[in-house]
């Protein structure tokens, strides 16, 4: 392999996108730029032509067709790469439009193929050779590479960056899209690009209005004038439309005369700086607020650093607003590019979380969109990682064989995921400190939402490091998802496992065909045959619906034992079930059919009842685990009829958090003392989401932790000698005298 291209082959190994099969009708001669529903794709070429099909997070993208040539900078493949070109010194003497229409007819003659040719690839994309491989780029990225000044002097091609403008490109095309939710690392050029992307969009339009807001007003008005401003005024004269007011504005930047594009038919034209026909577009930025921009209509809103806004800001109730001033009706009429590193949990990054994993392009309502109208985006940091990038553009993701140059003609003598590696190693000892680098550099999603340690109840250390080595197994081949039914759709038979992408359960264990429906019948009763091998926790709910259609989920977790069965894995969690189903009913069905089969019983909540009376009333009473802490004798009439615990003790919520975080020592993550596994080897625990609750619980506010209090409730129940009661012996001694009857007067024994 050519020694240029082995970062290349290390980014596809971990591809940010794919391409897809060919999959579209050659019979079909144009293509209409947008979304194509015929092959569920967003089509963002601008010539009626397509080529290659990307998938990147979820959404199918079609690019222009490949040409059969385009640019190189050299014959030699290694010297192939992105490289500015040079702006014409007798242009450059140019700054507005009217000296254009003042200068000699040879004069424009000799220059207007250059500035047409611009024109076109700022509208339709360029192409040009990269190491051997002929590579597309939309216009907005073209312009930020050709013609923006960053703080740093000239943009880097990258990438990662190329995906990010071509993402971004699509979300701009889709009509049922708001825009882009972007998960990044520190200084990948989200801020610079985010601000070329605006003046790029801005110079275009007419009667239009672009916004910014930032974490802080300060901020906001910051990017506006150190990076909005500049750019805009480093355009050349032909894409620079002339601007009212100051030269360096600080709070609006407004767009009088277009642009209009220069061609040899109308290069002669002229037209009066009073021109009424102006673009009539501005560029402003506003103060931190939830009801930012709030009644106004904005054709781009650019929000950086929304990961970051503290209370009394929020993130979510800000795009409640702001997602208004995006469509008219039902109509999207305008974008959002949002793109953030995140705080701390508690710190906005749990706001942004949520808005995030509502994101999600390939989970969508019957209207076409996501949940939050937006499309997420991450790049992981051994992509995008500044000074590990390659002359092409590629990341050095490991470190390099053979010399790699950076832009700069350095060498680069280091991977970036062993220099990460290093860093964490340097700082696993002060676990804040750890946790704020995987969230300015992360390489996973659980990386970026990482919390503060002092904030956890439980052993976060242990639980990112569980969630880390989940991130890296292939999920697909660890957990199934699918659905629970009964067999021929005859109840109170036997329960059968059915595979399903839409099923509500999520299982990392199936137990065998002998153990699967196990039951005993003691006096006409069913009881469940497999109880030594395990026990199912449960956070049920006893209304189908709430007003506004929220509430809390259904809850349901399996989890084994110890025990000497070969069959069955031991103290390790098997289902999770997080779910509200239309009804109740449903739900109660499904827990009960998941009882059945796993032959487990189950200790629920019983402060709501429905559950439990379902589970009795079709004779699954025996299913139903009484609470541990306290003998039959001490039972209450509806206790010892229903089973279950309440949850409103503080001794029961105590023993349940006590539960949850002796599991997570002994279970979950790694052990550095070796009492429990090797220390190479990591826990059992494959359900991310429940993790992630357990991470984010909190004892005084149980009602948003449905999966920790199902989750300790099978701990529980898996540990039940734990929870009973002693029976200690009275230190009361009581003697009674005894006497001796012989004769006609007793006598006292003395003894």
């Amino acid at each position: 392999m050519h020694k240029n291209k082995v970062s290349q082959k290390v980014a596809q190994d971990r591809p940010l996108y794919r391409i897809l099969p060919p999959i579209v009708s050659k019979k079909k001669k144009r293509w209409e730029y947008g979304y194509d529903a015929d092959y569920d794709m967003v089509v963002i070429s601008r010539d009626g032509t397509i080529g290659d099909v990307y998938e990147i997070s979820g959404l199918k993208i079609a690019l222009p067709a490949t040409p059969e040539t385009c640019h190189q900078r050299s014959t030699r493949t290694s010297d192939q790469y992105w490289e500015k070109f040079a702006y014409p010194p007798q242009l450059d003497k140019i700054k507005t439009i009217f000296q254009w229409h003042g200068m000699p007819k040879e004069f424009k003659h000799l220059w207007v193929d250059y500035i047409e040719e611009e024109f076109n690839r700022r509208e339709s994309g360029f192409w040009f050779m990269n190491n051997g491989v002929k590579t597309y780029i939309p216009g907005s990225y073209y312009m930020y590479l050709q013609w923006t000044k960053i703080d740093v002097g000239q943009p880097e091609y990258r990438e990662a960056n190329r995906l990010f403008f071509i993402f971004f490109e699509a979300c701009i095309a889709d009509p049922r899209c708001y825009g882009m939710c972007y998960l990044k690392i520190r200084r990948s050029g989200f801020s610079f690009m985010s601000s070329a992307i605006a003046v790029h969009i801005a110079t275009l339009s007419r009667d239009a209005r672009v916004g910014i807001l930032s974490k802080t007003g300060t901020d906001a008005k910051k990017m506006f004038t150190d990076k909005v401003v500049p750019i805009s005024s480093n355009y050349p004269f032909f894409f620079k439309p002339i601007q009212d007011g100051m030269d360096k504005p600080k709070t609006e930047l407004a767009f009088r005369v277009p642009a209009s594009k220069i061609t040899k038919k109308n290069m002669h034209e002229s037209f009066s700086a009073e021109d009424p026909d102006g673009l009539n577009t501005t560029i402003d930025w506003r103060n931190t607020a939830d009801n930012s921009y709030d009644g106004e209509k904005l054709l781009l809103l650019v929000h950086d650093e929304s990961g970051k806004w503290e209370k009394p800001e929020n993130i979510l109730n800000n795009w409640r607003v702001t997602k208004t001033t995006l469509r008219v009706g039902g109509r999207i009429v305008g974008k959002c590019l949002m793109g953030s590193t995140v705080n701390a949990l508690s710190k906005g990054g749990g706001n942004f979380k949520s808005l995030y994993d509502d994101s999600d392009a390939s989970k969508r309502s019957d209207n076409g969109q996501t949940k939050s109208g937006l499309y997420k985006f991450f790049v992981p940091m051994e992509w995008n990682f500044e000074g590990y990038i390659d002359q092409h553009g590629f990341p050095v993701m490991e470190t390099p064989k053979k010399q790699t140059l950076g832009h700069d003609g350095k060498p680069i003598t280091i991977g970036a995921i062993t220099y990460w590696e290093n860093e964490v190693n340097a700082l696993k000892h002060d676990q804040d400190a750890l946790n704020e680098f995987y969230r300015q550099f992360p390489r996973t999603e659980a990386h970026a939402f990482r919390d503060e340690s002092r904030q956890s109840l439980f052993n976060l250390a242990k639980i990112y490091q569980q969630i880390d080595y989940n991130d890296g197994m292939i999920q697909g081949q660890v957990l199934t998802r699918g659905s629970f039914h009964w067999e021929n759709g005859i109840k109170d038979t036997r329960v059968v496992w059915v595979p399903s992408n839409s099923g509500r359960f999520l299982v990392s264990w199936i137990p065998p065909a002998k153990l699967q429906n196990r039951y005993m019948e003691k006096g006409g009763k069913r009881y469940p045959g497999n109880e030594h091998l395990g026990a199912f926790g449960c956070d049920s709910y006893d209304i189908s619906g709430v007003v506004g259609g929220g509430g809390s989920n259904g809850a349901l977790h399996g989890l084994t034992k110890f025990h000497m069965e070969q069959d069955a894995p031991t103290n390790m969690f098997f289902l999770e079930y997080v779910a509200r189903p239309q009804t109740a009913e449903i739900f109660f069905e499904d827990v009960l059919m998941a009882l059945v089969f796993y032959g487990m019983p189950m200790l629920a909540e019983n402060n709501k009842a429905r559950l439990l009376y379902h589970l009795k009333n079709r004779g699954y009473r025996a299913y139903s685990l009484n609470r541990p802490d306290r003998p039959a004798a001490k039972l209450s009439k509806t206790e010892l009829e229903l089973g279950g615990i309440p949850n409103s003790s503080e001794e029961v919520r105590q023993a349940h958090a006590s539960a949850i975080e002796s599991y997570i020592e002994k279970y979950v993550g790694y052990d550095a003392d070796g009492v429990f596994r090797h220390t190479s080897e990591c826990g059992e625990m494959p359900f991310n989401r429940t993790l992630y609750d357990w991470a984010l619980f909190n004892i005084n506010d149980r009602t948003k932790h449905d999966a920790s209090i199902s989750s300790g409730l099978a701990i529980m129940a898996t540990q039940k000698h734990l929870y009973v009661p002693e029976i200690k012996s009275s230190k009361i001694s009581i003697n009674f005298a005894r006497y001796n009857n012989e004769g006609h007067r007793s006598q006292i024994i003395n003894k």
